[in-house]
């Protein structure tokens, strides 16, 4: 009963903390709009640096793309940072010579040896470069041509003799938002973090992180931060606050969209999780005191804390779910000393208000940029559902992320789909077998969590209900595209 009612005010504080950036955010959608700032008298030498490995279904659509974008051309360095081991690599050949004929500077770059990954790659490319600002697009990325004319000047609202912004960060847009319900969840989630979570925590004055992709930073301000490391599965979150931590400023800008696909599969799905999970928590066991060492306000460092370690929200989801059928059974026993306790219950039902206006506040900005937006109190449920039954996956990797276990990073594998696309272009890219232990056990906690309703049915219990038909959608759902995509 105290780990049920501790989970429940752990997840109570969350969704407090959420209202918080929500009322920040919203006070910053009312101030008039900024103008956009001038463009430079001198435009720097900027390097778009494009990390892939293995993207036959993209790359070449990520190349032309990049090498499309409105710059100088004197200025523009393009690197494709390419450490696939398939076909991915005569195609991305074929696309650099063909533009580099047509004189862009674009670069095939592959190092000796896939060490660090990701973050062993974007090192290696600067050592091959002279930009100033380094631009980063993930191989789903599909900038517009105007991309870097819009985020550059940004970097210049600052003295030129004492510019401190180290990263100018765009919001992401969805290339396949309407392909499935899977991708329409995603959207959902994704919005409330680039449409409010940015927002409020820029409007607060409180850290913000680049956010892995869609964004430029200064050069100067990696390398002030240490570089690049490899040590985490988010290299983007750990060098965001290293960097901050020195004093480096950071920009948020929501009027400008990288779109972008979104994971079309579970497993795709489920590595991106298990990556962004995982990651977070290795990245607040390495900052978090750091952070309270820091002469940062206390409210910055509060949701600095809030947010190095907000997926060990799925943690608590998990054991307050399990915990939850048993009550049931409490309740209908009468044991009287313990019905205070159960009575707790009542704060998830609570945490549902504020969590309730984050989304509406994400879903409102959103909705401006669709033509017709999908219902809002069915895209919640929904949502609250799916991610309910992601917690027994994301709360394995966040266990794994604080206690310190190192694993390999796994790439999200793209299929290619665009807005309206109506089939795959092959499964040729999985991460790991869908049909795993622990696929089955989410399959067994969804018939767990549909006990529980039979039971609070049976007994005329009803606290829980809700709570159950939550658990109980989500982890089928979970179940039942695993099964799918399996296939």
């Amino acid at each position: 009963m105290a780990v049920y009612g501790l989970c429940l005010l752990l997840l109570l504080g969350f969704s407090l903390t959420q209202w918080q950036l929500t009322r920040l955010a919203r006070r910053a959608y009312a101030a008039p709009a900024r103008p956009e700032p001038p463009a430079p008298a001198t435009w720097p030498r900027l390097t778009v640096q494009l990390p892939i490995y293995n993207e036959q279904n993209v790359v070449e659509r990520l190349i032309d793309t990049c090498a499309a974008l409105d710059y100088p051309a004197d200025r523009l360095h393009v690197q494709v940072l390419d450490d696939s081991t398939d076909e991915t690599v005569a195609l991305a050949a074929a696309r650099v010579a063909h533009h580099c004929a047509r004189g862009v500077r674009v670069s095939h770059v592959r190092r000796p040896e896939r060490t660090g990954f990701k973050a062993g790659a974007l090192a290696y490319g600067l050592q091959h470069t002279d930009g100033e600002l380094i631009a980063i697009f993930d191989a789903d990325f599909l900038p517009q041509p105007d991309f870097l004319r819009r985020v550059v000047p940004h970097f210049f609202l600052d003295a030129p003799d004492n510019a401190r912004t180290g990263v100018v960060q765009t919001r992401w847009g969805h290339l396949n938002e309407d392909y499935s319900l899977l991708t329409e969840l995603q959207a959902f989630g994704l919005n409330a973090h680039f449409f409010v979570e940015q927002v409020g925590r820029q409007t607060g004055g409180h850290f913000i992180n680049f956010n892995g992709t869609g964004g430029i930073w200064r050069r100067a301000c990696i390398e002030d931060a240490g570089g690049w490391h490899a040590d985490t599965l988010t290299e983007d979150l750990d060098l965001s606050y290293r960097a901050q931590l020195r004093g480096w400023q950071f920009r948020y800008l929501p009027r400008v969209a990288a779109p972008a696909e979104l994971p079309s599969t579970m497993d795709a799905l489920k590595s991106q999780q298990f990556r962004w999970t995982k990651g977070a928590a290795e990245t607040a066991r390495k900052h978090l005191l750091d952070v309270w060492r820091s002469g940062q306000p206390l409210g910055t460092r509060l949701h600095a804390t809030f947010h190095l370690l907000n997926s060990a929200v799925f943690v608590a989801i998990l054991l307050m779910a399990v915990l939850s059928v048993p009550l049931v059974f409490v309740r209908a026993l009468g044991a009287e000393q313990l019905r205070p306790v159960f009575h707790m219950a009542a704060l998830f039902l609570l945490t549902l208000v504020p969590l309730t206006v984050y989304f509406r506040t994400a879903w409102q900005q959103a909705a401006r940029h669709r033509a017709a937006p999908a219902g809002f109190v069915g895209q919640l449920l929904l949502f609250l559902a799916f991610s309910m039954g992601l917690s027994l996956h994301n709360a394995r990797a966040v266990v794994l992320g604080l206690a310190g276990q190192r694993s390999a990073f796994i790439r999200t594998p793209k299929l290619g789909l665009l807005a309206g696309t109506a089939s795959w272009q092959g499964r040729r890219y999985r991460t790991s077998p869908l049909l795993s232990g622990l696929t089955w056990l989410e399959g067994l906690l969804a018939a767990y969590f549909l006990f529980g309703i039979g039971a609070g049915l049976y007994l005329r219990e009803f606290g829980l209900l809700p709570t159950h038909l939550l658990l109980a959608t989500g982890y089928g759902l979970v179940f039942y595209y695993s099964l799918k995509h399996a296939r």
